[in-house]
């Protein structure tokens, strides 16, 4: 399939996938080591490895000249990237000019900080990371971790008018009793909750395997005190959303294991380097860094056409006590 390159040309892969959801991550640092994302001592990036904030801003612009219409700034943790409100102001000018949403996934932890900001900003709506809502088990699992901070930034966040959901890692034998409890906070809380399969990505220290929890059993573990309904919301990801009776929450399900979907995928991701990777659980990728500094935005607008002709049809994750990693990358890398 021939590709245009144009610089006005819409993002659409080999395969026909239309590509509109942009991934930035913004910093490969944050504030707490959570144990499927990454290793309890991380090395990070030295800061002139990094894209500045207003080479982001500028890549941003490109992208949404090309079609994208939907970015989520990730990390790590982006708001422990210093000046990240002057980024999302110089995004969230696109709204409504060819950008239909900025979103951010967040711990939370500095959300009271910046909540009025996000808002203020154009940002409706946050992904909180949460995997616990018991104070010692979360300080476990996220290797020292406060949640009190957490429960600050939720409270921000409602008091700013932001839409939170709340991603919650599926793990055998650490949270697995937390899901329901888990499922019926939310809903008193007027937030949604998004379960994931742990992804085999990068070494964290520690054997995933004996922590895989398949959502399918999940699911019937629910269902059967919840009888659940598949709906057609969608917020441009992966997830997938079901009613629960007699909830106002809407309980959406990541599956990169146990249900692949991979087919309709219409999301790139960059790092904070300037990389660009097509699949999360892939190693091919192509450096826009280089190409910017040296020749600009035209430098980089035919980077973009190979970056989609790379896009693979589908990831290859898989679990088991002789699979290996998909990738050498951590989580915090690429922004889950």
């Amino acid at each position: 399939m021939a590709i245009a390159t144009s610089s006005s040309a819409p993002l659409v892969d080999a395969l026909g996938r239309r590509i509109s959801y942009l991934r930035i991550s913004v910093t490969d640092r944050c504030d707490l080591r959570c144990r499927y994302c990454m290793s309890e001592r991380m090395q990070f990036l030295p800061k002139d490895q990094v894209l500045s904030l207003e080479e982001i801003a500028l890549l941003a612009d490109l992208f949404i000249a090309r079609g994208i219409t939907k970015i989520r700034l990730t990390g790590g943790e982006p708001l422990v990237r210093r000046d990240i409100g002057e980024l999302v102001r110089r995004i969230g000018r696109h709204l409504g000019n060819g950008l239909d949403e900025l979103t951010l996934t967040t711990n939370a932890t500095r959300l009271d900080v910046y909540a009025q900001d996000l808002f203020d900003a154009g940002v409706r709506r946050v992904n909180v990371s949460l995997d616990s809502l018991d104070p010692a088990r979360f300080a476990d699992v996220t290797r020292g971790g406060d949640i009190g901070r957490v429960f600050a930034g939720l409270n921000a966040a409602r008091a700013a008018g932001l839409a939170v959901k709340i991603n919650m890692v599926a793990l055998k034998g650490i949270n697995d009793d937390e899901i329901l409890p888990m499922l019926r906070w939310c809903d008193s809380q007027g937030f949604d909750l998004s379960l994931i399969e742990t992804m085999p990505l990068g070494d964290t220290g520690e054997d995933r395997t004996d922590h895989y929890l398949p959502l399918t059993q999940v699911v019937d573990d629910i269902a059967a005190v919840h009888p659940l309904t598949p709906i057609a919301h969608r917020t441009g990801g992966p997830s997938r959303y079901h009613a629960v009776e007699g909830m106002r929450v809407r309980l959406g399900l990541i599956t990169p294991l146990t249900r692949n979907f991979c087919a309709d995928c219409n999301r790139i991701r960059m790092t904070c380097e300037g990389k660009i990777f097509m699949c999360l659980g892939h190693e091919d990728h192509v450096d826009f860094k280089a190409a910017l500094r040296e020749g600009g935005l035209d430098a980089v607008q035919p980077l973009v056409d190979r970056a989609l002709r790379l896009k693979p049809a589908a990831h290859d994750f898989r679990i088991g006590a002789n699979a290996p990693a998909a990738t050498r990358r951590h989580m915090s890398v690429t922004g889950g």
